[in-house]
């Protein structure tokens, strides 16, 4: 008998705000309409979303933007990874979306698997949806730097908010912004 799947993977890994969000599924059940998070419309992942949370074994873990800045993106990514591990155990195979395994043991990578592997295209909704949802509340207290739009990513409209009104206390700390904390020779 062929263990169970876990697809993982992350949500605001390259962000300048906000927490990172690291999901792990296991499909029970064939959902129909899975896709990489990024190609679905708002409201496709959010049904989604829902059935998923529903029907399926899963579990998100997720990292302040604090600890991001205190223990690193890496070192995140290596807990949740591990925290996915721990929650499902050793009678699963596990499969992350990239390139890496952050040195965290039977863990397979798949470059584009969101976009190829139905459990971990679930965990890209899973890890997108509740990012998104955060960053769209705390966008009500910080409503100055849109994140609404653009979901703490460093889009130019971000860099300008930042340059305008400083960083909030959703920003990393730890991510340095070109336009803004790179000395200039003029």
């Amino acid at each position: 008998m062929t263990k169970p799947l876990c697809g993982i993977d992350e949500a605001g890994r390259g962000s300048l705000a906000g927490s990172l969000v690291i999901a792990g599924v296991i499909l029970d059940t064939e959902v129909e309409g899975l896709m990489d998070s990024k190609v679905l419309s708002k409201k496709r992942r959010e049904a989604l979303f829902e059935v998923l949370i529903e029907q399926v074994r899963h579990r998100i873990v997720r990292f302040s933007c604090e600890e991001v800045d205190d223990l690193g993106i890496s070192e995140c990514l290596r807990r949740g990874l591990q925290e996915i591990q721990r929650f499902f155990g050793d009678e699963v195979e596990y499969l992350y979306d990239g390139n890496t395994t952050f040195g965290v043991p039977n863990l397979a990578t798949m470059v584009k698997a969101d976009a190829k592997v139905p459990e971990v295209s679930a965990a890209s909704i899973l890890a997108k949806v509740t990012r998104d949802r955060e960053i769209i509340t705390l966008a009500e207290q910080y409503p100055e730097y849109g994140f609404e739009r653009h979901k703490g990513y460093g889009t130019q409209a971000h860099i300008e908010a930042i340059i305008a009104h400083g960083r909030c206390p959703i920003h990393r700390r730890s991510f340095r912004i070109k336009a803004i904390d790179e000395p200039t020779l003029f």
